[in-house]
C-alpha cells in the first residue's frame, strides 16, 4: 500500500543498527518502572506500542544512584539483579522488531526526596528539598554510576539508553547557570558546564563499546532565567557527538519554567524551528519533539530537514497503534492525544499510574482487557456524550449488538463545549475518532432519539448503558431567571455576552468560559504560532541570543471586563490539574480578570450583580452573568432499585456523579463496563 508518510516510515541506519522507521516513543514516566514485581505490566504495556509500529521506544527515567530518585526508592538500576525484570521489558519490544532505550535520569534537585543533591545548593520551586552541592568526588563517582547502569542496561538486552540532560534534571542543572554557579572545573563558562555531561558519554561509550546506542536529550530551549544561549546549546551538542553520542533528542523548557510547552493550548510542533537550528550544526540524528500527534505534522518535520526522527511520548499512550494507522493510511483511526495532561503527567505528579484519559487501557493493558464475546447481546447506550461513546464502541468491538441513542443531533456531549474555548481545539479530533469507531465497530447510532424506559424495555435490549451526562446547576438567587443570566452551555453554544461579564464559579469550567470571554470572536483558531510565542514570551528567532530563549511577553488587552468568583475561602483554581491549572492561572492573570473568593450571591438586578464580600453588600456592575456553579445528573431513564425491568441497567460518567466535569472517569467508566458485559 502506498502510504503518505514515506519519509516517516522510512528506516534509519545508524551504521551498526538500523530503526526500522523515524518515530519514537519518548520517555514518559508510567509509575510501572519503580517496582520490579511491575514489570510484567510494563512489558505489555511497551509490548503493545512495539507491536502497534513504532521503531523505537524509550523509557521511564531509571536513576543511576541513590541521590539520583525522583521518589523515595524510586526505579533505579546500579546491580545485576535489575537484570531480570528488565529483560521482560526488552523482549516484549524485540520481539516485534522495535529497538529500546533505556532512559537513565538523575532528579538532581527535583527529586521529592531527602538525598538530593545539584551543582550548587539552590533549592528547586518544585521541590520541598534544598539539595547538598555535589562535590568533585560525588561528581566523579556519579559519571562512574552513569558508566556502570547503561552496561547493565546492554546485559538486559537494551539497545541503547537515552541520557536525560533536559527540563531541569541535574545534567541540565549543571549545563545552565540557572543552577550552576560552580567557580571549579564543573562550573563557569559553557566548557566547564557541559563537562560532566561529556564525561558521562564518554564514560560509558568506554564502558559499553561502538554498537550500542547513545541518546542524549538536550535542553535546546530551556526558558528560564540565566538559561543558555542558542549558541551555547550548539557547543554542548558538538561536544556531544565528538563524545561519542549517536543521536540528539530534543527537550524544551524545565518544569519549573512558566511557559508552557506541552499542554494543549501549545500549537502543534511549536518548538521544531530550535531542533532544526541545532541539526544545521552535527552530522548525527536530530529528534525533534513535543507537541507533535498526527502523522501530517511528523511527516512535514522530516520532509523539510528539520529533524532526522520525531518524538511523541504521549500520543503514544493514546493510541499505541498510531504508527500501524498510518502507514495503512488509515490516519482518522487515530486516537489522537489532546494534550490534557489529566491522567498521564498528573498522576505521575500524585505518585498514580500514569494512564490517558482517552485511552484508559493504557498502562492498565493487562488489567483492562477487551475480550471478544462467546454471547453476543443486545445492548442499549443512551447518551452520545464521551462516556456513552466509550462504552458503545468497546461493546461492538467485543461482538455485541450496539445502539446508542442520542437526544440531540451530535454526538460529543460536554466535548462539543470544550472544544470551541481557546486552546482545546484537539477535543475536536476525540469526537472524530469517536465517530470513526461508531462506524467501524458497527454501532447503530440514533440521533435527534429522546428514548424512555418504556422503548427500551420495548424494543427487548438485554442491557442498558445509561449515560445521559449532566446538565448545568442553575443560580437560585432573586432574578437569577433575568436574561442577562446564562449558563456556560449558552454561553459555549454561541449566546451574546455583554462587555462586563461577572462569572460565578472558579471550577474548570469557569476558567474555560473566562478565556473563552477573553479571546475577540474573530480570532483564528487555533492561536498562530507567531502570536502565542508573542503571547507567552518566547523567543521567536531560533537562533537566540536571550538567556534561556524567553523575551518579555506582549499581551493583548482583553476583550471583556471579566470578575471570575466563587463561595469558597481556598485560592482560585486550586482544584485545576497540577500540569496544566498553573497555565489557566497565568493566562487569566495575565489578562486582568479580577478574581474573586468568599463571595454570596445575593440578587440579580437592571444594575448588575448584588454580591456579598467580608460582610459587606458591593455591586457588580456587569451586563451578563454566566453561571459555571457545576451540573446536575440527568438519570431519569435509570430505574430504582426496587422496580423491575426486563434489562439490566447501568450508569457511568456524569449521569453517575456530577461534581466537576470528569471526561477522564467517564470514559473508564464506559470502557470497564463494556468490558464486563
Amino acid at each position: 500500500m502506498t502510504t503518505s508518510y514515506a519519509n516517516l516510515l522510512k528506516p534509519l541506519h545508524l551504521g551498526f543498527t538500523t530503526l526500522k522507521n523515524r518515530v519514537v516513543m519518548g520517555s514518559m514516566h508510567t509509575g510501572l518502572e519503580d517496582r520490579f514485581y511491575n514489570y510484567p505490566k510494563l512489558a505489555a504495556y511497551f509490548g503493545e506500542r512495539a507491536k502497534g509500529g513504532v521503531g523505537l521506544i524509550i523509557t521511564g527515567g531509571i536513576s543511576p544512584n541513590r541521590s539520583g530518585w525522583l521518589l523515595p526508592a524510586g526505579g533505579t538500576m546500579n546491580t545485576l539483579g535489575d537484570v531480570a525484570p528488565h529483560r521482560l521489558v526488552t523482549h516484549a519490544v524485540h520481539k516485534h522488531g522495535a529497538k529500546i532505550l533505556m532512559q537513565i535520569l538523575h532528579s538532581g534537585r527535583y527529586g521529592y526526596q531527602p538525598f538530593v543533591v545539584s551543582a550548587s545548593p539552590i533549592k528547586s520551586p518544585i521541590s520541598p528539598f534544598k539539595p547538598r552541592q555535589m562535590s568533585d568526588k560525588q561528581i566523579l563517582d556519579t559519571i562512574e554510576d552513569y558508566a556502570q547502569t547503561a552496561n547493565i542496561a546492554k546485559k538486559a538486552g537494551y539497545d541503547g539508553v537515552e541520557i536525560m540532560g533536559s527540563e531541569g534534571y541535574l545534567l541540565n542543572q549543571f549545563l545552565s547557570r540557572h543552577v550552576n554557579q560552580r567557580t571549579d572545573r564543573w562550573g563557569g563558562d559553557i566548557e566547564n558546564r557541559m563537562r560532566f555531561a561529556v564525561e558521562i558519554v564518554k564514560a560509558i561509550r568506554a564502558k559499553v563499546g561502538e554498537k550500542f546506542i547513545i541518546c542524549f536529550r538536550l535542553s535546546m530551549l530551556d526558558l528560564v532565567h540565566d538559561g543558555n544561549t542558542m549558541d551555547e546549546v550548539i557547543t554542548v551538542a558538538q561536544a556531544l557527538e565528538k563524545a561519542g553520542v549517536t543521536l540528539l533528542n530534543t527537550g524544551i523548557g524545565w518544569h519549573e519554567a512558566r511557559i508552557p510547552t506541552i499542554v494543549t493550548s501549545v500549537p502543534r510542533a511549536a518548538f521544531v524551528d530550535y531542533t532544526a537550528e541545532v541539526k544545521k550544526h552535527v552530522a548525527i540524528p536530530v529528534i525533534a519533539s513535543n507537541r507533535i500527534n498526527m502523522p501530517d505534522v511528523a511527516e512535514e518535520i522530516i520532509a523539510t530537514g528539520k529533524a532526522d526522527m520525531i518524538q511523541m511520548a504521549r500520543p503514544f499512550l493514546a493510541d499505541p497503534f498510531w504508527v500501524n494507522k498510518a502507514a495503512t493510511n488509515r490516519v482518522d483511526e487515530i486516537n489522537t492525544c489532546i494534550a490534557c495532561n489529566q491522567a498521564c503527567l498528573d498522576h505521575t505528579f500524585k505518585n498514580q499510574r500514569a494512564t490517558c484519559l482517552v485511552n484508559p487501557q493504557a498502562a492498565y493493558e493487562t488489567e483492562l482487557v477487551y475480550v471478544k464475546t462467546k454471547k453476543p447481546k443486545r445492548i442499549a447506550v443512551v447518551g452520545g456524550g464521551v462516556a456513552g461513546m466509550s462504552a458503545a464502541t468497546v461493546a461492538a468491538s467485543r461482538g455485541h449488538q450496539v445502539t446508542l441513542f442520542e437526544a440531540s443531533h451530535e454526538v460529543g456531549g460536554q466535548f462539543n463545549l470544550a472544544k470551541v474555548v481557546p486552546g482545546k481545539e484537539e477535543f475536536h479530533e476525540t469526537i472524530r475518532y469517536f465517530k470513526v469507531q461508531i462506524e467501524r465497530t458497527g454501532v447503530e447510532l440514533r440521533l435527534n432519539t429522546k428514548v424512555n424506559r418504556e422503548q427500551l424495555e420495548r424494543e427487548g435490549f438485554d442491557e442498558v448503558v445509561v449515560a445521559t451526562g449532566v446538565i448545568p446547576r442553575a443560580l437560585k438567587i432573586d432574578g437569577s431567571d433575568a436574561p442577562q443570566v446564562l449558563s456556560y452551555a449558552e454561553v459555549l453554544r454561541g449566546a451574546p455576552v455583554g462587555d462586563k461579564v461577572a462569572v460565578i464559579g472558579a471550577g474548570g469550567i469557569g476558567f474555560d468560559v473566562s478565556e473563552f470571554l477573553l479571546k475577540p470572536e474573530h480570532q483564528p483558531q487555533p492561536q498562530p504560532l507567531e502570536d502565542w510565542k508573542r503571547e507567552w514570551g518566547v523567543d521567536p528567532n531560533p537562533n537566540y541570543m536571550t538567556e534561556g530563549g524567553s523575551v518579555p511577553p506582549e499581551v493583548e488587552h482583553p476583550v471583556r471586563e471579566i470578575y471570575l468568583m466563587q463561595r469558597k475561602t481556598t485560592p482560585l483554581g486550586i482544584g485545576l490539574g497540577k500540569t496544566s491549572g498553573w497555565v489557566h492561572r497565568a493566562q487569566l492573570k495575565k489578562h486582568r480578570v479580577r478574581m474573586l473568593r468568599g463571595v454570596q450571591y445575593k440578587a440579580v438586578t437592571d444594575e448588575g450583580l448584588w454580591v456579598e464580600m467580608e460582610g459587606n453588600d458591593q455591586l457588580l456592575r456587569v451586563d451578563t452573568i454566566v453561571v459555571c456553579a457545576g451540573q446536575e445528573s440527568v438519570r431519569e431513564i435509570m430505574p430504582s432499585e426496587t422496580e423491575k425491568t426486563l434489562a439490566k441497567y447501568h450508569i457511568v460518567g456524569g449521569a453517575k456523579l456530577a461534581g466537576e466535569l470528569d471526561a477522564k472517569r467517564a470514559i473508564r467508566e464506559g470502557a470497564e463496563i463494556a468490558a464486563k458485559l
